[in-house]
């Protein structure tokens, strides 16, 4: 017998994210943990950063998709520990590539330290262009769509694209 937790999980598998929607919430990293309390679901989010302006349609999407199935919700902001890139699937980073984002690089040592980013990725590490693949890419703009995207241009294909800057 499927739990309420366990039907909860699947159904927020389907919420996407409002600014990438071919990603989940899941998918993301950002959905943290389901629990049941008293009847009622408490879903723990930690954002990508503190002052995600989607935040509040990400809570309203999970209320919908919950109390749609008669599920009483509670959504809860955890932001410590600070979510990470490594959080992502790497589904969702194909899925991220497929949509025309270049995906985070993945940290080498599993230190979540502070690095400069620099015109050619973290730790100058080249971007790949997810158009055509090259690595003759430049920065852009440190800001892409929004702020944990930086906007690059392809020097090959000349298409410019989003990088999603590791965390």
């Amino acid at each position: 017998m499927v739990t309420c937790t366990e039907r909860a999980w699947a159904l927020l598998e389907t919420v996407p994210d409002p600014e990438i929607p071919v990603v989940s919430i899941r998918e993301l990293g950002i959905l943290r943990e389901v629990n049941e309390r008293d009847g009622t679901i408490e879903v723990v989010l930690t954002p990508t950063y503190s002052a995600c302006p989607a935040l509040g349609q990400i809570g309203d999407d999970i209320r919908a998709a919950l109390t749609g199935e008669g599920m009483r919700v509670k959504v809860v902001t955890r932001l410590a520990p600070a979510w990470t890139t490594d959080w992502i699937s790497e589904a969702a980073k194909e899925k991220l590539r497929e949509y025309g984002i270049a995906p985070p690089h993945t940290a080498q040592t599993g230190e979540r330290v502070m690095r400069l980013h620099t015109r050619r990725g973290n730790a100058g590490e080249r971007v790949a262009c997810p158009q055509c693949g090259s690595g003759n890419t430049t920065e852009t703009s440190h800001f892409g769509s929004t702020a944990c995207k930086a906007l690059y241009k392809c020097l090959e294909c000349l298409e410019p694209f989003d990088y999603f800057k590791p965390y």
